[in-house]
C-alpha cells in the first residue's frame, strides 16, 4: 500500500480514535503548544466511558480538565510540570505529581510509568508521507516508540521542523484531522525590573557563547540586549519569541558551535506564530528528543556554554528553590540543573540564576535567611555559579559560606539589606556594612 492509502485507512473522527483507550489505561500527551487539544475534548466529552486513566503531561497552556471534579475515578492527570490551571489539584491530592529532570523524562516514560497510549499533535505528512513533531518533540517523540497506540491530531498550523522531528504515517495508529491554531505565549511588555536584570545577564555573556534560555519576560530582556554581540550560539531545551530577532539578525548564527555548528538545537518551542513561523521548514533549525537536548554530555560538548534560569527563591547559603513553596508545586525542576551542569562540564561554560529581587509587589525577597519551610531545593548550593538580580551579579562558586552570603545580600533589595545583614551578623558573629 501507499502511504497515501495507509494514511487514509487510519484516518478516523477523535470521538473513534480514543475508543482504543481502555479502562486502567496510562495515556501520555503532548504539552504546551503541541497539546493535541481536538483529541482531549473528546475524551473529556465522553469521560464517563473510562475507568482508572492516568493521562500524563507536562506545563498545559489550556485549563487541566483533567482535574475538575467530576472526573474522580475517570481520568487522573500525572503532572511532569505544574502549572495555573492545576496547582491547587495537585496540593489537595486530587492531582499526582512526578519530579523529574527533563532530560529524563523519556526515560521515566519508557521504563517507569509505561504508558499504553500516545496522544500527539502532528504537521500533515510531506510528500514521502512523514509526519512532523513541529515544536513538540521533546518527550512526545520518544514516548511514541513505546507506546502500543498512537493517536495523532493532525494540525496544518504545526509547523514542520527539522533535526530528529518526523515519523512515517505507518507508525502511527489512527489520525484525526483538525486544524485549529497553536496554543501560544506571545511577549509582553517588559518591566523595568526585568530590562535591568537583562542587562546584567548581558554584561555576563560574551562574542561567541552558546546560550541556554527559557522563557518569559527575564529571557526575552536578555535577548533585547544581545544586539552588540556576535556569534552567538544557541542550544536550548526550549525558547520563546524573543530569540527570533537575534536569528533573523545573524547575532545568533551558531558559527562558533562545536557540534550541529551552523544550527540552533532545541527540545521545544513555546511562542507564538511568530516563533512557529519562523522554525517552519527552517533547516537552520533543528529539534531533537529532550533526552539529547539536555544531556549534559551533549550540552558540555560545546564550549562557552551559559545556561540562564529562574528561580523562586535562594537563601544564604546559595540553595535555589525553583518549583516549590513549601508544599505547593509551582511549576517543575524541567531542564535547570540539566544545563547548570551541562555548562559547568563545558569549556568556560557558566550558569546564571537570574531573578527578580522581589516578590508581590516588593513585598517579599526572594533573597532570603533560610528557604521557606518544606520547599524543594531545585539547585544545590555546590551547583550555583552566579546570581543575578536587577541590582547587580553575585558570584557564589568557590566562595565560602560568609563571601556567599554578603554577594547575595550585595543584590537583594535594599528593603531587605538590614534584614539579611542582621541575619548575617547573627549567623557569623561579625559586622557587615552593606549599603
Amino acid at each position: 500500500m501507499s502511504w497515501q492509502e495507509i494514511y487514509k485507512s487510519k484516518l478516523v473522527s477523535a470521538e473513534e480514535a480514543i475508543k482504543a483507550i481502555k479502562d486502567g489505561d496510562r495515556v501520555v500527551t503532548g504539552f504546551a503548544c503541541g497539546e493535541p487539544f481536538a483529541i482531549e475534548r473528546a475524551m473529556i466529552e465522553h469521560y464517563t466511558d473510562f475507568h482508572d486513566v492516568q493521562v500524563t503531561n507536562m506545563l498545559s497552556l489550556g485549563d487541566s480538565p483533567w482535574c475538575r471534579p467530576e472526573m474522580k475515578g475517570h481520568f487522573r492527570l500525572n503532572c511532569l510540570f505544574a502549572s495555573k490551571s492545576n496547582r491547587k489539584a495537585i496540593l489537595e491530592g486530587d492531582a499526582d505529581f512526578t519530579p523529574v529532570n527533563f532530560s529524563e523524562i523519556p526515560f521515566v516514560l519508557k521504563n517507569i510509568i509505561k504508558p499504553r497510549v500516545a496522544v500527539c499533535t502532528v504537521s500533515p505528512p510531506d510528500e514521502h508521507g512523514n509526519v512532523s513533531f513541529g515544536t513538540t518533540v521533546d518527550y512526545t517523540k520518544g514516548a511514541t516508540d513505546h507506546t502500543e497506540i498512537v493517536i495523532a491530531q493532525v494540525n496544518k498550523y504545526m509547523p514542520r521542523t527539522f533535526g530528529n522531528s518526523t515519523k512515517n504515517v505507518r507508525d502511527f495508529t489512527y489520525f484525526v484531522e483538525h486544524d485549529e491554531p497553536l496554543p501560544g505565549v506571545k511577549s509582553l511588555e517588559l518591566s523595568e525590573v526585568e530590562i535591568a536584570i537583562g542587562k546584567n545577564c548581558a554584561s555576563l555573556i560574551n562574542d561567541g557563547d552558546c546560550l541556554q534560555l527559557g522563557i518569559g519576560g527575564i529571557p526575552d530582556a536578555i535577548c533585547k540586549e544581545l544586539f552588540d554581540k556576535k556569534d552567538l550560539g544557541l542550544h536550548s531545551e526550549l525558547v520563546g519569541d524573543g530569540v527570533v530577532p537575534l536569528l533573523e539578525a545573524g547575532i545568533i548564527n551558531n558559527k562558533k558551535k562545536q557540534i550541529h555548528t551552523g544550527r540552533t538545537v532545541l527540545g521545544a518551542a513555546f511562542g507564538s506564530e511568530i516563533l512557529c513561523n519562523y522554525i517552519n521548514n527552517n533547516p537552520a533549525v533543528e529539534m531533537y528528543p529532550i533526552n539529547y537536548v539536555n544531556d549534559a554530555y551533549v550540552i558540555s560538548q560545546n564550549d562557552n556554554v551559559v545556561s540562564i534560569n529562574s528561580c523562586l527563591q535562594i537563601d544564604l547559603m546559595g540553595q535555589v528553590v525553583a518549583d516549590t513553596m513549601g508544599l505547593s508545586q509551582i511549576s517543575a525542576v524541567g531542564g535547570q540543573v540539566d544545563f547548570v551542569r551541562g555548562a559547568a562540564l563545558s569549556k568556560n561554560g557558566r550558569s546564571i540564576i537570574a531573578m527578580t529581587s522581589t516578590a508581590k509587589n516588593d513585598t517579599i525577597s526572594k533573597i532570603v535567611p533560610v528557604i521557606t519551610d518544606r520547599s524543594a531545593i531545585t539547585t544545590t548550593r555546590n551547583d550555583v555559579n552566579m546570581v543575578v538580580t536587577e541590582f547587580g551579579v553575585a558570584h557564589l562558586k568557590g566562595r565560602t559560606m560568609r563571601e556567599r552570603a554578603k554577594e547575595l545580600i550585595k543584590i537583594a533589595h535594599p528593603k531587605f539589606r538590614k534584614m539579611l545583614c542582621d541575619e548575617y551578623e547573627a549567623r557569623y558573629k561579625e559586622k557587615i556594612n552593606i549599603e
